[in-house]
């Protein structure tokens, strides 16, 4: 991200990613998009809080975290072939399954660092502006905290069997697959799909050794 990176813009990015569907109940099928919203971010923001070693950026605890109670609930396949754009539909069945695993780590380790200025946040959810058969939405939230409140946005899909998925998100205007499928297109342009899938390996490392 190049755009409002202040410590608490951070924060509320690491929170968004993080809580892109960690809720630990069972989902009902009739339930509201702004109702799972509120769950989910209220689910993260204790499980953020009551566990020092995540707060901490343990990589490995929230790796786990994230594969065990997140992606379950996300549209991730969505998420990714959204951000590679065009180029997508250029990569082979394994192409893709790398790129969103690498997608993934580059998510979680840019923002597990984040966390630690998770703290005394809140999530205020505003009202929903949808019709009841909509299937999809966006939900407008704002983290508050000290300081200014931070827009924290969701666009969400009713799947099939009526439960909801996260498949975008937006920080103080800033929306993630859209700012990442500038970069990408980027590296597709210049070095093909295998140079885009290079470039995330590459930067998955770097992050690695700046986290240790």
């Amino acid at each position: 991200m190049t755009r409002f990176l202040t410590r608490r813009t951070l924060a509320a990015w690491a929170l968004g990613v993080f809580a892109l569907g960690l809720g630990g109940a069972a989902q009902a099928s009739d339930e509201a998009a702004d109702a799972f919203i509120k769950r989910v971010s209220s689910d993260i923001l204790e499980a953020i809080k009551a566990d020092k070693s995540i707060r901490n950026g343990d990589i490995n605890k929230i790796i786990v975290l994230v594969d065990q109670r997140v992606m379950p609930n996300v549209n991730f396949l969505r998420m990714t072939a959204s951000a590679v754009g065009p180029g997508w539909r250029q990569a082979t069945p394994e192409q893709q399954k790398r790129l969103q695993e690498e997608f993934k780590t580059l998510l979680v380790r840019t923002y597990a660092g984040a966390l630690g200025q998770v703290s005394d946040q809140t999530i205020s959810v505003k009202p929903l502006r949808a019709a009841a058969d909509d299937k999809e939405v966006l939900v407008r939230t704002e983290v508050r905290g000290k300081g200014d409140p931070i827009q924290l946005d969701y666009r969400v899909e009713k799947t099939t069997d009526g439960s909801w998925k996260v498949y975008n998100m937006n920080v103080m205007g800033i929306w993630l697959v859209e700012n990442y499928k500038t970069q990408f297109a980027q590296e597709i342009n210049a070095k093909g799909v295998d140079g885009l899938i290079a470039s995330l390996v590459d930067r998955n490392k770097a992050n690695a050794r700046a986290s240790k």
